[in-house]
């Protein structure tokens, strides 16, 4: 299905693509908790409101 040289190029791009993204994710830890402080509480509102939703959708369907 697929070449050796396929095969070994999948391997490597996966590794490198990797390596690149927790390096950029390394650099930027510190930006990100200083400018995105409260986002793990809209998250957390954000599925409460879906849930909130789900269950009002149960309740009228009885």
């Amino acid at each position: 299905m697929f070449t050796k040289g396929q095969i070994i190029f999948a391997v490597l791009f996966v590794i490198g693509f990797t390596a690149f993204i927790f390096r950029s994710y390394a650099k930027d830890k510190n930006l990100h908790q200083k400018n995105y402080k409260g986002v793990k509480w809209v998250a957390l509102a954000f599925l409460l409101f879906i849930a909130l939703l789900f269950v009002i959708k149960k309740q009228l369907n009885f």
